[in-house]
């Protein structure tokens, strides 16, 4: 008999919108709790309007929210707001990611919710979080790139700042957020009290940075700025053109002699100008040129890969996201997931990274249209009559879409 869903029999109320909530409901999905969508009347989730649309149907859209029921409800009334709080006290857990102040200002914020629910789990994305002096700022992806620091770490040192080219600020926040939910959970379940998740999206992006360490313990001399191709620390770290592409090597100490060996250079190997990383760090104008043009004489990326991988020698080619269709290693990794929609046909997204030995692999349901689920949700979870439901909809409180 197949192993139950990890979550399921848990109910989750999704009150997020755009990307880093989302994909926190998302990769909740795959474990099996309900999950209701609420979405704001009359539009929805304005993720639903990103690119790539097809038929009236964002990729975005469907990619984040697949396995959710979506109750599309206008919270500018009182009623609205009141459907909003009934909801609230038959699930475990709210993830939201409104800007600081627009929950208080409708009675949604954790300290009125937990008083309906008093074990209430809340997660709150935020770009700054609810105590930071920015705490009413806005901010989406690529601000918080540039205030957490990272951008100023990306691209060449002397050209301009760059951006990362996908919503990397988004996606780590919300395996952060799904990360601290699974210990809130675990502390539910052994005391029975519930809390409150306060992540802001610029503390995730600074937690990664590892350069505040260098700064200090070097006491300024190593000043973090964009490397460029080349790492200034470590070398020879860095990016290498190939007959058909680019190449990425990480050699520290442990892998110096095997890559001596790979390259057929064994004089290299206790060379005094590269026997150990601070010498590789000073002499790095002659060293990545040595290895730059061995890297040449091979006639395929692929080749010079598969010699660096029989040497133990840690090397990739640079990959575009677009090869990982049929590729034997993102396919044997269910990472190319071809998923149903009723719109949009042959979509591919991105599978869980996820991989649970005591949970078969799920998928989850296509995402849903815009108001789906208000009767089933409404009758089912809060016995609603149906005269309810339809006054309810009567005065545009729960609305429907066709997409």
């Amino acid at each position: 008999m197949p192993t139950e869903a990890m979550l399921a029999g848990y109910r989750i109320l999704d009150l997020s919108q755009y990307l880093a909530g989302p994909m926190i409901t998302r990769l909740l999905a795959e474990m099996g709790p309900e999950i209701v969508k609420v979405e704001l009347a009359p539009g929805g989730d304005p993720s639903r309007h990103l690119a790539y649309i097809v038929d009236g149907r964002s990729s975005i859209y469907i990619q984040s929210n697949r396995g959710k029921k979506s109750v599309c409800i206008d919270w500018n009334t009182d009623e609205g707001l009141s459907v909003i709080r009934d909801l609230v006290g038959e699930v475990d857990v709210v993830i939201e990611n409104f800007a600081n102040g627009v929950l208080q200002r409708r009675g949604l914020h954790y300290a009125a919710l937990r008083e309906i629910k008093p074990d209430l789990i809340m997660v709150s994305i935020s770009a700054y979080g609810e105590t930071s002096p920015w705490a009413e700022r806005p901010g989406f992806d690529g601000v918080i790139q540039a205030t957490s620091g990272l951008m100023h770490m990306t691209g060449d040192p002397d050209g301009p700042p760059s951006m990362v080219g996908f919503a990397i600020a988004d996606n780590s926040t919300a395996v952060h957020g799904f990360a601290a939910l699974g210990y809130a959970l675990l502390h539910r379940e052994r005391t029975g009290e519930g809390q409150h998740i306060d992540i802001a999206m610029a503390d995730v992006m600074f937690h990664m940075q590892d350069q505040l360490s260098q700064y200090s313990a070097s006491k300024g001399a190593f000043h973090p700025n964009r490397i460029g191709r080349h790492h200034p620390l470590y070398c020879p770290i860095g990016t290498y053109e190939l007959a058909d592409g680019y190449g990425f090597l990480l050699v520290l100490q442990r892998q110096w002699a095997n890559l001596t060996e790979a390259m057929g250079r064994p004089d290299l190997t206790d060379d005094p100008r590269f026997a150990d990383a601070e010498a590789r760090v000073g002499h790095a104008d002659e060293l990545i040129p040595i290895i730059q043009d061995w890297f040449l004489t091979f006639e395929s990326s692929a080749e010079a890969v598969e010699h660096c991988e029989r040497h133990r020698v840690p090397f990739g080619m640079v990959m575009e996201p677009i090869e990982a269709i049929g590729h034997p290693h993102f396919e044997s990794r269910k990472m190319v997931r071809r998923v149903e929609d009723p719109f949009v046909e042959g979509l591919m997204v991105p599978g869980t990274p996820f991989k649970f030995s005591a949970q078969p692999e799920r998928v989850a349901d296509p995402a849903p249209v815009l108001g789906q689920h208000n009767r089933e949700v409404l009758s089912r979870m809060l016995g609603y009559s149906e005269e309810r439901i339809a006054e309810l909809e009567r005065s545009r409180v729960v609305q429907h879409g066709d997409r």
